[in-house]
């Protein structure tokens, strides 16, 4: 499909779109109480690792837009709390790969269950069935724009 100029409905719609998006997501954080054990920065590379089973951490400087001594004082910090291993690379014996920890994997788990609890909480308080059923429906739409490059 051919992308069409934005008229001033549809640029209304990307500005309240995004504006509440964020809000969301700052809210989905705000309710999670393992937020303050990591930084933002911190949080992601535990994610990235829970995706991608084991990264360089030139690999994870680069995926966060970070220096690589920045990443390795993050990797450090991360090690520090139990939440990523050091395992040696199976091919090239000079390189070391960054793997998630059982303990990292426990704190994503609880991070979203956190998240999830607030979530559905708040669904169930303040939202009729009519306006469950129109989130339910405009799912397929966020997924489309989340896909799309």
């Amino acid at each position: 499909m051919a992308a069409q100029a934005p008229d001033s409905d549809t640029q209304h719609l990307a500005t309240e779109l995004r504006t509440v998006v964020t809000r969301l997501v700052k809210k989905l954080r705000a309710h999670s109480p393992t937020r303050d054990k990591l930084s933002l920065t911190e949080r992601s590379v535990v994610r990235q690792l829970d995706q991608h089973p084991h990264l360089l951490p030139s690999e994870l400087a680069e995926m966060e837009k970070v220096t690589t001594q920045s990443m390795s004082q993050i990797l450090r910090h991360l090690a520090e709390r139990g939440y990523v291993l050091r395992q040696p690379s199976p091919t090239d014996g000079r390189k070391v790969h960054i793997v998630l920890s059982d303990a990292g994997r426990q704190l994503l788990q609880t991070a979203r269950q956190e998240r999830d609890e607030w979530l559905h909480a708040v669904l169930t308080e303040q939202c009729s069935a009519a306006e469950l059923a129109a989130l339910q429906q405009v799912l397929p739409v966020l997924t489309k724009l989340v896909a799309s490059e």
